[in-house]
């Protein structure tokens, strides 16, 4: 492994313009035996490792034929109480596995994408309160927390060795924390379930009936169970089941996620497996991300995540995530968790693979552009003063979005203040386009023509 550096004289300078990095096809091995002589030439200015590349041993086994299944029920509205919405609404790979939405617009909206709309004759009641996250890479082993506050996590304390907000209610069965994950939208009013009396699946969640015969999942696992495609699909793929259960759908789901968006095929992989090598902006970049920029730091490692929580000053847009007794939009991130003070307004660092497709960019998507957040993420301070409602995109509904007290969020600032100038910003972002993949934004197995219930799958135009 090796940092990029830079000196008082030579400004963002980076060993990547070097007659060392310079050689083509120059492996890993090769590059840690020049770190020694990196070393001697600037010590006190390394500050982030450049990452090993990523290999096969970093993802979970998937099987195709489950993948398969996975990505019919993924497209298909039949898992969500009143027909209409799919997992690929909020989370379609035209939109870099995201919506292109700052908030979406779950149950109750009309379209796909940044042209999503409250539909007149369902009008939702809220808004999604945050922003949808993408998908990349979340078959990887390290990846052991997951939503935004990291409220569901794998814990081998726990039944079924998952520790989610059903605690002790939570079923067993699932392959995967993926798999638990991708289970806690159909649950969501907002997202998929629909509102209170619409049907049986939000009267099942409203009376906090999930798990158990008659519940919310074993009512959708009995939808889908009565559809004769599914029914042969299932018996092939998991002939040991005597009936559908729902931890098997969701196991068919993640098994799909991570088939389909498995990403390690980008610029940035063939630069870390020695296969190529960045000049010009890019090479500002990626210097100034693992060095001066201190980027690396928190977006560290293979995955370019810590998989930890910071307080980065994101402000707080939309309805938050406070309790519903609670008059506020706040959200306060994961504290609500853990209850520590210290988890105030903090954040899961998110991955940064395929980052430009997946804006808007913050928990609540506050920032529609990308070069915008990064200058706000540099002093969080200063742009939480300055923040307008503008910055975020937010389709119109007949809804108060309240826009939470900022000063809270920026006392809890933990990160350093950095000064970069609009030439540094281009080498970012220059980089930062380096982690696009185009194998993994396309998909593998691609969107299905139809779906075995034969509801509406969702096309981008």
């Amino acid at each position: 492994m090796f940092s990029f550096c830079s000196t008082p004289e030579s400004g963002v300078s980076s060993i990547l313009t070097s007659p060392i990095v310079q050689t083509q096809h120059l492996g890993q091995i090769a590059l840690m035996r020049h770190f020694a002589l990196l070393l001697t030439v600037c010590p006190a200015a390394l500050m982030a490792e450049i990452p090993r590349p990523v290999v096969d041993a970093d993802y979970a086994s998937v099987r195709f034929e489950e993948a398969m299944l996975g990505r019919d029920l993924f497209y298909d509205p039949i898992l969500s109480g009143n027909r209409e919405v799919s997992c690929a609404t909020c989370h379609h790979p035209a939109f870099g596995t995201g919506d292109g939405l700052s908030l979406g617009l779950g149950d109750g909206g009309i379209g796909l994408g940044p042209k999503r709309v409250a539909d007149p004759q369902n009008m939702p009641q809220d808004r999604i309160p945050r922003n949808a996250p993408s998908l990349f890479n979340l078959g990887a082993h390290e990846f052991t927390r997951l939503f935004h506050d990291g409220r569901i996590e794998v814990d081998p304390n726990r039944p079924g060795g998952i520790r989610t907000p059903l605690d002790a209610d939570m079923a067993v069965g699932f392959a995967s924390l993926l798999s638990a994950q991708t289970m806690f939208p159909v649950l969501s009013p907002d997202e998929m379930a629909g509102h209170y009396n619409e049907n049986d699946i939000s009267k099942a969640v409203r009376r906090g009936v999930i798990t158990g015969t008659g519940g919310a999942w074993d009512l959708i696992a009995k939808r889908v169970a009565a559809i004769p495609v599914y029914a042969d699909a299932f018996a092939k793929v998991y002939p040991d089941r005597p009936e559908i259960a729902f931890t098997d759908i969701s196991n068919a789901i993640a098994a799909f996620m991570e088939w389909e968006w498995r990403s390690d095929t980008a610029p940035f992989d063939a630069v870390l497996r020695g296969e190529l090598t960045f000049e010009g902006d890019a090479a500002d970049g990626m210097a100034l991300f693992y060095g001066e920029a201190g980027c690396g730091t928190c977006h560290a490692g293979p995955f370019l995540t810590d998989q930890d929580f910071h307080a980065t000053g994101q402000p707080q847009i939309g309805p938050g995530k406070a309790a519903a007794f609670e008059d506020n939009a706040r959200d306060e991130g994961r504290f609500r968790v853990t209850g520590h003070e210290s988890d105030l307004y903090a954040f899961r660092t998110p991955s940064l693979r395929n980052v430009i497709q997946t804006g808007p960019y913050g928990h609540a998507g506050a920032y529609s552009d990308l070069r915008e957040f990064l200058t706000a993420h540099a002093d969080p301070k200063a742009a939480l003063d300055s923040y307008a409602a503008t910055s975020a995109t937010l389709p119109e509904m007949p809804v108060e979005d309240l826009v939470e007290d900022f000063a809270p969020i920026a006392a809890a600032v933990k990160i350093p203040t950095i000064t970069l100038t609009q030439a540094d910003i281009t080498a970012l972002v220059t980089f930062l386009e380096t982690l696009s993949d185009p194998i993994a934004l396309n998909g593998r197995l691609g969107i299905p023509t139809t779906v075995p219930s034969g509801l509406p799958v969702a096309f981008s135009e």
